[in-house]
């Protein structure tokens, strides 16, 4: 907020983040395969049985969620690790180190992890004791997560760190099938700019079909948290006899789980949403506008990733514009109200059919983070939203 850098404060939380980061390594990986277990990560009802509780006859879920968000822990803290290389370069030994986890996650989520070769998305996977695995094969926004766990390397930052360059040449040379696909390293000069990233550009392609298909994830207010193809058709899953359901619900919970108070089956929330925007920015930063995709899946209309995150800005920010005398997001209680017509409210999260609000109305701790995409939108070029 000064203007300038913090070093020791950046140094403190580096470090109390190594500890949390060790925890999960040591908590939340019981097969030691770098795939891990972290319970219900916030997402509540979101898969057809309770994430957080056991699995009957010593089963354990291998999260697609889970993982990713430790691969992106990875890399955020490789990217801390450099900045703080820039005032001692002891650290830069520490960036190599969450590099090398980065790959072997990475590499283990791709291989003979989360990724389903067939279906072309990223599932949570079933282990059983003996070692046999199945996966769950539920189209979710937490097979999304993968997205979020990329990082940009701009012009120069390996020439200053040799020991994080010299990484990155003995992958090249040594193991080079653990970093195909998913860092740039591997296809060009040192000094232009490089991305490392969990999911390989051609994965990409198959997973934003899923994303931008408008009969799945995209609904005019954003991405749903879980695909719309479930609406008629349940996804049913049997578990050595216990029998699950995952349905689409784009509004209010039609259950008790986690206190019905949520519902992670279907609405737009804004968090995960915004997590997509952003990687879908740092992947057109390196893929660049050669990379085009198919937006909306199946309308033969093809938009390079940045203009693909533009075009979900829009529908989030469709929320709260005004079109026809009403905000979307209003409740018809608050649309009553004329006076309120422009006090907006922050929800908690939105029908994913009709935007309006559910949930807490006072999110300003992330649903708030709609200022931020009005703001890119309007520097964009594409102008200011009638907000």
């Amino acid at each position: 907020m000064g203007g300038a850098g913090d070093y020791d404060f950046l140094a403190r939380v580096f470090h109390k983040l190594m500890l949390n980061f060790t925890w999960w390594v040591n908590r939340k990986d019981q097969g030691d395969m770098n795939l891990f277990e972290g319970g219900f990560l916030g997402l509540d009802n979101i898969g057809a049985f309770d994430r957080n509780m056991a699995l009957p006859n010593g089963m354990v879920l291998q999260q697609a969620d889970g993982t990713s968000w430790m691969a992106a822990f990875c890399l955020s803290m490789m990217g801390i690790a450099l900045e703080l290389t820039r005032h001692d370069p002891v650290y830069e030994d520490l960036a190599a180190k969450f590099m090398d986890h980065f790959f072997c996650i990475a590499y283990a989520a791709n291989t003979n992890g989360l990724w389903h070769e067939e279906d072309g998305f990223y599932y949570d996977w079933i282990r059983r004791p003996d070692g046999t695995r199945f996966p769950v094969r539920a189209r979710t926004i937490a097979g999304m997560v993968p997205l979020f766990a990329i990082t940009v390397l701009e012009a120069g930052d390996l020439e200053r760190m040799p020991k994080l360059r010299q990484r990155f040449e003995w992958y090249k040379t040594h193991r080079p099938e653990m970093i195909e696909g998913l860092t740039s390293f591997e296809e060009g000069a040192m000094t232009e700019r490089h991305s490392v990233r969990l999911v390989p550009p051609n994965r990409l392609r198959r997973m934003l079909a899923h994303l931008l298909d408008e009969e799945k994830f995209l609904s005019p207010y954003g991405i749903r948290s879980v695909s719309k193809e479930y609406e008629h058709n349940p996804l049913h899953l049997n578990l050595d006899g216990m029998n699950y359901t995952l349905d689409y619900n784009p509004g209010e919970s039609r259950t008790t789980a986690f206190g019905g108070n949520s519902n992670w089956r279907g609405p737009v929330w804004f968090p995960l949403n915004f997590l997509i925007v952003e990687a879908l920015q740092k992947h057109h930063y390196v893929l660049g506008d050669m990379y085009m995709i198919d937006d909306p899946t199946g309308s033969h209309h093809d938009m390079h990733l940045w203009d693909v995150s533009k075009e979900l800005s829009g529908r989030l920010i469709a929320l709260f514009s005004v079109c026809d005398g009403k905000r979307r997001c209003h409740t018809d209680a608050e649309y009553a109200r004329p006076d309120w017509q422009d006090l907006v409210l922050f929800h908690e999260y939105f029908h994913a059919e009709t935007g309006e609000g559910l949930g807490a109305s006072h999110q300003t701790g992330w649903t708030a983070l709609v200022a931020k995409l009005i703001d890119q939108v309007a520097v964009g070029g594409s102008g200011s939203p009638n907000v």
